[in-house]
């Protein structure tokens, strides 16, 4: 009995002990996720340290051994450009803000400090620059945040106030409340490669104002100009990611989709299967198309819209042709053909050739043309 009553004594201790863990671990998270950006930004903690004066160098006789010092621990000296200030409340303890180049094909340089980000043409639809700014100014459209000066040739866009009230975001729950308002304009500048596919877009941070509460004098000075600039060159950079990832999903979808095509000439006057789409959606829905019609590519020069291809015969084996008779495959040698690529106007021209580049003639292919169509205006091509 004693063993038993000493047991559930040992229980009860350890719920009272786990409940009043938690209860802190509660309490700690609530004064936590509380506190306000302008306290995050500085230590805890007393700041007494400020006041303490720098130690004398000990003074040694002359007739006395000196010590041996050593200097492993020695604080290195200030540099010129050093913030004497930045101590106590002053000194901010954030860690460096990085700038983070997501969007493909984008990378920064090792070592710089500067707000910049560099971007590769990862697609030819739209020139480089155009395609930045136009993702930019999308941007600064989406968040409500007006434009005061935009300089397409010389590559230079300076926005109006973008202002970030605190008082806005407090919780019901909140302990400590924040009146802080800031607002920044900020310049952004574009710098071409000459071969004009990579680009590095910079931003800088060219005026400021910051109150604490309606009733403060406004500060006109931000305490981490680099940080700021890399916040919103993030965001800017995150923006364009999401808006790639949203193009490559609307493409990816019309790629799989039936493409209307029909008969018709290219822009030399030779007969060609014409498709209703423009040249980067028809160029991967024809690498598809061929595959399944029993074509090899064996090469391609998609800048130069060429294919090199071998025709193989239909891939429908006899398994499937017992329970179908519906084919793909069509009279054609198996030998090695050249498909020339091109766009007209949103259309999109198909020319097949033989092994020395001539023109199919217009009966061949009109022959050729149902097999095609039907595989072209197939939705969601099963290869």
């Amino acid at each position: 009995m004693t063993y038993k009553f000493q047991s559930i004594g040992l229980i009860t201790a350890n719920v009272k002990k786990s409940t009043l863990m938690k209860v802190a671990v509660i309490t700690a998270t609530l004064l936590t996720a509380c506190s306000s950006l302008e306290e995050r930004e500085i230590a805890s903690g007393s700041f007494d340290y400020i006041k303490e004066q720098p130690g004398q160098k000990i003074k040694i006789p002359e007739d006395v051994d000196k010590p041996k010092f050593d200097d492993a621990y020695k604080l290195p000296d200030l540099g010129e450009d050093a913030p004497l200030t930045a101590m106590g409340k002053k000194l901010s303890v954030l860690s460096p803000s990085l700038v983070l180049p997501v969007v493909a094909g984008s990378h920064i340089e090792e070592g710089s400090k500067n707000a910049t980000v560099w971007f590769d043409q990862v697609d030819d639809s739209l020139p480089l620059d155009t395609a930045i700014w136009n993702s930019l100014i999308r941007f600064l459209e989406t968040e409500g945040i007006g434009i005061e000066m935009f300089d397409k040739d010389k590559q230079r866009l300076v926005t109006d106030w973008m202002v970030m009230d605190e008082s806005q975001n407090n919780k019901w729950y909140s302990w400590s409340k924040s009146e802080r308002t800031v607002g920044q304009r900020f310049e952004f500048t574009l710098n071409k490669k000459p071969h004009g596919r990579s680009a590095a877009l910079s931003v800088e941070l060219v005026e400021y104002k910051e109150k604490l509460d309606p009733q403060s004098n406004e500060i006109l000075k931000a305490k981490d100009k680099r940080r700021n600039e890399v916040d919103v060159l993030n965001m800017v950079v995150k923006n364009y990611e999401f808006e790639t990832q949203v193009a490559n999903v609307k493409r990816y979808r019309q790629i799989r989709e039936g493409l209307p095509m029909e008969l018709g000439f290219d822009s030399d006057g030779e007969s060609a299967f014409v498709v209703d789409a423009d040249y980067d959606i028809t160029w991967p829905r024809l690498l598809l198309v061929l595959r399944k019609l029993g074509f090899d590519v064996k090469d391609y020069d998609k800048s130069n819209g060429l294919l090199f291809v071998k025709y193989n015969g239909s891939e429908d084996g006899w398994w499937s042709n017992i329970w179908s008779s519906d084919k793909n495959e069509f009279d054609l040698a198996t030998e090695e053909y050249r498909i020339k690529v091109a766009a007209v106007g949103k259309k999109t021209s198909v020319t097949l050739l033989d092994d020395e580049s001539k023109p199919f003639p217009a009966k061949k292919l009109t022959g050729l043309f149902p097999t095609f169509e039907k595989t072209m205006s197939a939705d969601d091509l099963d290869i």
